[in-house]
């Protein structure tokens, strides 16, 4: 980017525009990919909607790529871009709560450590990521999966409206009631339509004390422990939130030593509830086996949602893959089992989430997310540290997915692809949903200006329709 373009840009934009010249320039640009090395052309850090309009057209109107930081969590590092513009929205964590309504309404920057703190001041909470370093936007828009769940549904189930910058710079709100062709969009459709730099959810009562924490088991015991599990959870109460995972178990002195770097099953559990019922819901999974490792007991909610941070450190070096199961069988079991004695990180990992309660009870088409029904959801994590051995941890996960192929629905999150190309964009989200999602993107995004994401191309027909007499006249 020229400076005399730099500097137009600034002209009009009230918050931070970073150069690579400058010294946080770097650490900025960084997300939680280590395989990841972009470099934009200028990071706009955002102060509101306003900056993300005046960012957003400036990069269209020059032809530059357009990358959205959020989080930073994407496997696929689409929120930082090389030679364009990413838009910086981590100074944007404005969060307003009015508790008598049970409603947030957060910026688009927020991670959920910082949604979870300001909602528990108030014994609220709505489904977050599973790691408090996680942002609110991305995971909303591409899973929403995490351990409130099966009580309270999926994070987009709780999204009452939200605040769209569109590729025109525009701001619109979509509702139930307001582009209601945006809004089922968003709920899964993940970054494709517009920035959301304001997400107002619907809260339920939460804590500020569950019952929740760690179990352990020798990975010898994995195909009987992942079969209890299985058991257990389908007669569990909604209020159970639980995953599996085939781990390495880490070298920790809450690890009896002789367990420390060898296979293992963990799991983590809580109960949203009073701790006391808890006891009562949570024996037989902790009674069983018994486990080598018990760290359950009461907790806060927001120690609950930093269970599993240790365990992905950022920078590492990163590859997933995630598909629905149709059903956790015998033989499913066991090629999940196979796949972690043989597994050459003892960072990756493999989570095992089972579905249910309060998330089977919304339509399958109330919203773009779906798979409403499946009993299971994987989580195929490669993490490794050295750049070498990437092939090796690569074709790792490839080689799971292909083998646990015949017992998936061939369904899966956005947020859980990694580079995986276009088709498997729509298989995972399903022809019918697809095609549905591709028509929203002709009317809000038809020249794929957002299109570094999980990209659903706009038809080729709707190509120029933003400057339209039609468009102007809707």
């Amino acid at each position: 980017m020229t400076g005399t373009a730099t500097h137009r840009l600034q002209d009009e934009f009230t918050g931070e525009l970073v150069r690579p010249s400058e010294p946080e320039y770097d650490s900025l640009r960084r997300v939680f990919n280590g395989m990841i090395d972009r470099r934009p052309a200028v990071i706009a850090r955002c102060g509101g909607p306003a900056d993300v309009g005046v960012a957003v057209n400036h990069a269209r109107e020059h032809g530059m790529p357009i990358s959205v930081h959020g989080g930073g969590h994407g496997v696929g590092g689409h929120a930082v871009c090389d030679e364009g513009v990413m838009v910086d929205l981590r100074p944007m964590k404005k969060i307003d709560i009015d508790a008598d309504r049970r409603i947030a309404r957060a910026q688009g920057g927020l991670t959920w450590g910082d949604f979870d703190a300001a909602t528990q001041e108030h014994g609220l909470a709505v489904t977050g990521g599973r790691m408090s370093t996680t942002g609110v936007g991305g995971f909303t828009l591409g899973s929403g999966s995490g351990w409130l769940e099966r009580k309270y549904g999926l994070a987009a189930d709780n999204l009452v409206s939200a605040q769209v910058v569109l590729g025109d710079g525009s701001v619109v709100t979509a509702s139930e009631h307001e582009n209601p062709d945006l809004f089922w969009g968003l709920r899964g459709g993940g970054g494709n339509f517009g920035v959301v730099t304001e997400f107002e959810f619907r809260l339920h009562p939460v804590g500020p004390v569950l019952l929740g924490g760690m179990l352990a088991h020798p990975g010898q015991r994995a195909p009987e422990v992942l079969r209890f599990f299985r058991d257990f959870m389908a007669e569990a109460p909604d209020e159970v939130g639980a995953a599996a995972a085939l781990i390495t178990a880490p070298n920790a002195p809450f690890v009896p030593e002789p367990a420390r770097g060898k296979p293992a099953v963990g799991i983590i559990a809580c109960y949203v509830g009073e701790p006391q019922e808890g006891e009562r819901a949570l024996a037989p999974l902790r009674e069983f086996g018994p486990p080598v490792v018990d760290l359950v007991q009461p907790m806060p909610y927001t120690a609950v949602q930093r269970l599993i941070d240790p365990s992905a450190p950022a920078g590492m070096q990163n590859y997933w893959g995630g598909d629905f199961l149709s059903e956790l069988s015998d033989d499913a079991i066991a090629v999940f089992c196979s796949a972690a004695a043989s597994v050459p990180s003892p960072l990756s990992q493999i989570l095992i989430v089972p579905g249910g309660g309060q998330i089977a009870r919304v339509a399958e088409n109330a919203m773009a997310i779906g798979q409403r029904h499946a009993p299971w959801n994987t989580h195929l994590i490669g993490m490794w540290s050295d750049p070498a051995e990437t092939k090796l941890n690569v074709d790792w996960v490839r080689e799971l997915r292909a083998e646990s192929a015949p017992y998936t629905t061939g369904r899966a999150f956005l947020n859980f692809l990694g580079e995986e190309g276009d088709l498997r964009v729509r298989r995972a989200l399903g022809d019918d949903k697809y095609e549905r999602l591709q028509r929203i993107k002709d009317r809000y995004d038809p020249e794929n200006v957002f299109r570094l994401n999980q990209n659903i191309a706009p038809s080729p027909s709707a190509n120029g329709y933003w400057r339209s007499p039609e468009r102007l006249r809707r």
